[in-house]
């Protein structure tokens, strides 16, 4: 099945059921509270990230080092300010984790050790040559 299906069709009904088993702990107006909670506070945390990554990568441009990791970070916490205004409890989770500074830097690890050993894979395919002019043989 298509990932791209399950994650519009899978991803909402996984929030509607977390939401119902919250709702029906916690009531449905400390559910709706809670909801817009986390979204402000995600979003003002998703602010605070960016401006300290902006301020790094900053500092790595002025010592002439390619700023990747903040790169690579400011991308995270807009997809972390996105997950957290859609209201879900799920998606919040995902959203946090990703402003985590720490908790950041171990998905980053994990991604590129997985991509690393995808091109040491395509490196061992290489066949060395050489290219001879013909015109200096005559």
């Amino acid at each position: 099945m298509n990932s791209f299906f399950l994650l519009f069709i899978g991803l909402p009904a996984l929030e509607i059921f977390l939401m119902i088993k919250i709702g029906s702990k916690i009531g449905a107006l400390s559910t709706i509270s809670l909801i817009f909670f986390t979204a402000i506070i995600g979003v003002y945390f998703a602010k605070m990230q960016g401006i300290q990554t902006l301020k790094s990568g900053m500092v790595n441009l002025y010592q002439n080092k390619i700023p990747a990791f903040e790169i690579l970070s400011g991308a995270s916490i807009a997809i972390a300010a996105l997950l957290l205004i859609v209201p879900g409890f799920f998606t919040d989770f995902i959203g946090f984790l990703l402003l985590i500074p720490f908790t950041r830097r171990i998905i980053f690890s994990f991604t590129l050790k997985n991509k690393d050993k995808d091109v040491v894979n395509e490196e061992d395919n290489t066949i060395d040559g050489e290219v001879v002019d013909k015109k200096d043989e005559l």
